[in-house]
């Protein structure tokens, strides 16, 4: 099922794809979608030390609540070289890797994700240094996982730096652990691109009941490290935060090295057509890594979009029955579920910030604990969040995906923010 991509005589990777064969860089999401969807042949391209997995479920496996092989993904039906791609040739089309190997291909399918943002901290690194210092942690991979998992048990005292999805995810899993953990956000309320300001307040809240102690509006200016490890956190105030711990949440970038080296057009992302072609017809892009239409999304679901209109294109033959279909764009929904004393899930769509002219419907019961808010505009459902019992959120997402016109009667869209999710 796998195997190393060692050189042979002739510098070619063994179980390489054939000249015209696809060839996949990156094991996550996406890429192990299209591996999986295109069967045997694929060649798949991963520099990390494990299976594929559900980089969603990370949180959870640092929490201690899944272990790594529970979100582990499928298994592709092709080859999967676990060494680091270094450079793309495009005029002989092959893949040249880390250890020496060199992977012809036919198609090329960047899928290479993206990278933490690490922000410009004062001392965070060295002069020359481009290591991380003891202590610091990104979050983004298995073994950023790992490592925290090893490196935190009760009383350990943790900073958090950045309050988005991410941060909230990581903090919360934190608690649960039994750390001690600081929360900074740099913007005036959690998960601010998501929530409304009402929703942001009970995740907020949720987390001081886990015990997390939370700052808002509140600025990293730098870091003091001793004996090579971080041990403080300067907050722009002067104020220092005591640390064992420190974890980066703040964000991350398009992971766009290679294709920029190889002459593609990069933008934020690799810039990809409907059929996700980048400008190279040789090499297409999907998930975290690509923009299409002047959009990177960076999450799940667009990932499996167009991991599965890539994997039909590839499919196709000329004079076959059905022509490619093209991907138009996903309207994303975020989800999120936080465990914990007082379990709170969450569920976003679009913008749930009103415009003057917009009209807004807006359900809460403190009792219940579920907060649920929708935007409508000219007609339309444009965004909500919803909070505490999420039964209406399937009916809601389809009216909101759909993009049909609501009725002029107000009591449909009542009738699915209730309670029973229009049941």
């Amino acid at each position: 099922m796998t195997s190393s991509a060692q050189p042979t005589a002739a510098g070619t990777a063994p179980g390489a794809a054939p000249a015209d064969g696809v060839v996949v860089i990156g094991t996550g999401l996406a890429g192990a979608r299209v591996a999986q969807r295109l069967g045997a042949g694929t060649v798949l391209i991963g520099e990390e030390n494990h299976a594929p997995y559900n980089r969603v479920l990370l949180a959870e496996v640092l929490a201690g609540r899944y272990g790594p092989d529970v979100i582990a993904l499928p298994s592709p039906a092709g080859t999967v070289l676990r060494t680091r791609a270094v450079r793309i040739d495009r005029a002989e089309r092959q893949v040249q890797c880390a250890d020496g190997g060199v992977v012809p291909y036919g198609t090329l399918v960047l899928a290479t994700g993206s990278n933490p943002v690490l922000p410009p901290l004062r001392g965070l690194f060295a002069p020359g240094a481009r290591e991380l210092p003891g202590g610091v942690h990104a979050f983004r991979t298995m073994d950023d996982c790992l490592a925290l998992s090893a490196a935190v048990a009760p009383g350990v005292r943790v900073v958090v730096i950045g309050g988005g999805l991410l941060g909230v995810s990581a903090a919360r899993a934190l608690a649960v652990r039994g750390a001690q953990v600081v929360l900074t956000q740099q913007a005036e309320r959690l998960m601010e691109r998501q929530l409304d300001p009402a929703s942001s307040e009970l995740v907020r809240r949720h987390l001081t009941d886990l015990g997390v102690e939370v700052h808002t509006e509140c600025r990293v200016r730098g870091v003091g490290v001793t004996d090579g490890a971080v041990r403080r956190v300067e907050l722009a105030d002067g104020y220092l935060l005591d640390t064992d711990v420190t974890v980066l949440a703040c964000g991350v970038r398009p992971r766009t090295g290679l294709a920029q080296a190889a002459g593609l057009d990069v933008r934020r992302g690799v810039v990809v057509d409907d059929l996700l072609r980048t400008s190279d017809p040789h090499i297409r892009a999907v998930g975290d890594c690509a923009e299409h239409a002047g959009r990177v999304y960076g999450l799940a679901t667009p990932a499996v979009e167009q991991a599965d209109t890539l994997a039909a294109a590839l499919g196709h033959t000329p004079g076959g029955e059905a022509a490619p279909r093209p991907y138009t764009g996903t309207r994303t929904l975020t989800r999120l579920t936080l465990p914990g004393p007082g379990p709170l899930d969450i569920a976003a769509f679009g913008d749930p910030e009103p415009r003057p002219d917009d009209d807004v419907v807006q359900l809460a019961d403190a009792t219940r604990g579920t907060y649920r808010k929708v935007v409508v505009r000219g007609g339309r459902l444009v965004g909500g969040v919803l909070l505490g019992e999420l039964a209406a959120v399937g009916a809601l997402a389809r009216a909101w995906e759909a993009d049909d016109p609501l009725p002029d009667d107000d009591s449909p869209l009542l009738h699915l923010l209730t309670s029973d999710g229009g049941r």
